[in-house]
């Protein structure tokens, strides 16, 4: 059982949690996320590791309301117990693979859309505690649905918030302010990292290729056990077959097949569909149990 000690509900359909969990708390890294259950009859949600404390031996969990489970998990409050929380999963970001000197010479850009502001946030803030200057994109369809907006202008060297309506901010997707950016405002970039929907990520990377710069897109695809084993979260990247879980979520955005993986994403969600893509993928439909471990 993990304590929440914070709860929190940032917009109409988005909560944050600070949970205590020591062992998760003291190992992840940005990029990393977990697997939660509410109780022991609960779905099990995948969930960003939004921000930790090794100290406190706390995560904070940032996630939308989109089914039963995130609703049932929404209920909780103060001090009352989620069941389960497995992790770290995944694999930390590519970032934190380089050496400090190379990230130096890199000019990195982040765009975040919506909830996957909550992804972001971590690596941004990573990277400003080891001196490393980045620039976040932060756009939303209107201002209220905007989260983490202060938390991410300490970190940040420079913000650049948009929302769909021009509520606030700068009026206009994602795509346009970085085009604006580079084609207007001599920006430089050659690596950018895109965390939102499916389709934001899609058109980002088909800005940052015209733009010639590289680009890493974390997936965020239905998951159920987070060790590869159930085949939900199959993508193909480069021709490969790759499961987000344990081989992501993080891939070279301009590799990433958007199409089948928002298609595949559909059909998953029915029975029916499971059956399909379980019949028609074959020994491919999942992969072996791997890089799982954590809280139990």
């Amino acid at each position: 059982m993990y304590q929440i000690l914070s709860a929190e509900k940032l917009t109409e359909n988005i909560y944050s949690f600070v949970v205590k969990a020591g062992r998760v708390a003291s190992s992840c890294l940005p990029g990393q996320f977990v697997i939660v259950r509410s109780d022991e009859n609960a779905e099990r949600i995948p969930l960003t590791i939004c921000d930790y404390d090794r100290e406190k031996g706390t995560v904070t969990l940032v996630f939308q309301v989109v089914g039963a489970g995130t609703l049932k998990l929404s209920k909780l409050r103060k001090y009352e117990y989620i069941h389960d929380v497995v992790g770290p999963l995944g694999c930390a970001s590519d970032l934190c693979s380089m050496s400090i000197d190379e990230l130096k010479k890199k000019s990195i850009v982040f765009v975040a859309g919506g909830v996957g502001t909550a992804p972001v946030f971590p690596q941004v803030k990573w990277l400003s505690e080891h001196g490393i200057p980045c620039d976040v994109i932060m756009g939303a369809k209107t201002k209220d649905l905007l989260i983490l907006e202060e938390d991410m202008k300490r970190y940040a060297t420079n913000l650049y918030v948009t929302t769909d309506d021009g509520s606030y901010g700068r009026e206009g997707l994602v795509t346009k302010v970085l085009e604006d950016l580079v084609n207007s405002e001599g920006k430089h970039y050659d690596h950018c990292v895109a965390i939102g929907p499916m389709i934001m990520m899609k058109f980002v990377c088909l800005t940052t290729k015209a733009l010639s710069i590289k680009t890493i897109v974390s997936l965020n695809p239905i998951m159920v056990d987070g060790t590869g084993m159930c085949g939900a979260c199959r993508v193909t990247v480069g021709n490969k077959i790759k499961f987000a879980c344990v081989d992501g979520p993080e891939f070279d955005g301009h590799l990433v097949d958007f199409d089948e993986a928002m298609k595949r994403q559909n059909i998953y969600k029915t029975e029916e569909g499971r059956a399909y893509l379980k019949e028609k993928e074959g020994d491919t439909h999942h992969g072996g149990c791997s890089h799982c471990g954590g809280e139990h």
